[in-house]
């Protein structure tokens, strides 16, 4: 396996902190939320319209924690009444290109692993 060089030994270290964080942040909905909140901020049911297959507690909690590992910001709206808009962070904008990475990646080695899916299945 290719190491980063931010790895002096050539170890690949997954530490629990990366773990819980990597289990936040890609986890199920989150790819599909900062997809969405890359474009624009959105407001809670415009999340749920653009992403119609999560469901409102799921939605909150994916929501709640991309708030608190400070990817995404809430940020509440002088309006009547008062709304709530969710948006996209600079650091949270710093994941975009690592996600690219891991897209092309998987765009590139797909038909493998699909062939590998198969035979597995088929065994």
């Amino acid at each position: 396996m290719d190491t980063a060089p931010d790895f002096p030994t050539g170890e690949l270290r997954i530490t629990a902190p990366h773990r819980e964080l990597l289990d936040q942040v890609l986890d199920k909905w989150s790819l599909d939320v900062l997809n969405e909140l890359c474009e624009r901020p959105r407001r809670f049911n415009d999340l749920r319209r653009a992403v119609p297959a999560v469901t409102q507690k799921s939605l909150t909690a994916t929501l709640r924690r991309l708030e608190r590992n400070g990817i995404v910001e809430r940020v509440l709206l002088s309006t009547r009444p008062v709304a709530v808009e969710y948006r996209i962070t600079p650091l949270g904008k710093t994941l975009r290109h690592p996600v690219e990475v891991l897209l092309e990646w998987a765009a590139a080695h797909l038909p493998e692993i699909e062939r590998a899916r198969d035979a597995f299945d088929e065994a």
